[in-house]
């Protein structure tokens, strides 16, 4: 029997105002996951800021959030860039008032072996997953320190941080550094009231997750592979984003939390047969 449901998106979870004093940026928060976490704070008041370089994930992000009758805006962002960064917390604080919680949603990644992916590869995927959270981070605190107010950064991490990501070399040492500056980052910061804690997804289906992704193996049947024997809902990842970076988790921070059904922790004598990540790689071409 999998692990029971959960309740519906609009159960209550946190007091429905939990948020309404509060800007939160979520980067990348026009589809999949950044778009779920950033309705989830939209839901108990929020105000939202979605940051993407594509305008058309702006659009969807704003609509996801009106839809539950939030308030949204967009705002351009390359969180590969320091300047942009500081640009789009410059916007949105004119637009809206000073950013109080941050949520480091963006991130790239595709399969690739090793031994094949270029340079400009490699830059591709690190400087998005790794160098755009602390640039954003670093911009966000700065600004808090200024004001001597109180926030809380949310980085979203991966469980390949720890166990390491055959096939994805990059984006797993990227989210391993993520899950490294939470708890550099806390420590630093927490005399200045800002919490940083990270949330380590498992399986969430969703229609924006890019074709090469769907496509890895075991992706048809993941339900079965995993101990809680389902997968996760969409707003189950959001009501956990949300409760780390509430006044309810004021004494956390430096935490990353895992959110898999028990997925990485299952061990065994008998795995499934190994497959070279280059002959997975080579029958996708054929």
């Amino acid at each position: 029997m999998p692990l029971p449901p959960p309740r519906g998106a609009d159960a209550p979870f946190l007091p429905r105002d939990t948020f309404a004093h509060d800007v939160i940026l979520v980067t990348g928060g026009g589809t999949g996951l950044g778009k779920a976490i950033a309705t989830g704070f939209a839901r108990l008041g929020g105000t939202v800021a979605i940051a993407s370089r594509d305008e058309a994930h702006r659009a969807s992000g704003i609509a996801a959030i009106e839809a539950v009758g939030g308030k949204a805006i967009g705002v351009a962002i390359d969180v590969r860039s320091a300047e942009s960064v500081k640009t789009a917390f410059d916007e949105v604080e004119s637009r809206l008032g000073p950013v109080t919680i941050l949520v480091n949603n963006a991130a790239a990644n595709f399969p690739v072996p090793s031994e094949e992916l270029s340079p400009n590869g490699w830059r591709a995927i690190t400087q998005i997953t790794l160098d755009g959270p602390y640039f954003c981070s670093t911009e966000f605190a700065r600004r808090r320190i200024a004001l001597g107010a109180p926030g809380a950064i949310l980085n979203i991490g991966a469980t390949y941080a720890w166990t390491g990501g055959p096939g994805a070399a990059p984006s797993a040492a990227a989210k391993a550094g993520v899950a490294n500056l939470v708890q550099s980052l806390s420590v630093e910061w927490a005399p200045d009231g800002i919490r940083v804690n990270g949330l380590m997804p498992g399986n969430f289906p969703h229609d924006d997750q890019p074709q090469n992704l769907k496509d890895l193996p075991g992706r048809s049947d993941m339900a079965d592979r995993i101990p809680a024997q389902r997968v996760g809902e969409l707003h189950e990842l959001a009501w956990a984003a949300c409760f780390l970076c509430s006044p309810f988790a004021s004494y956390i921070t430096g935490h990353n939390l895992v959110i898999d059904g028990a997925n990485w922790l299952r061990r065994g004598l008998r795995f499934p047969i190994f497959e070279p990540v280059r002959d997975w790689a080579r029958s996708k071409k054929s």
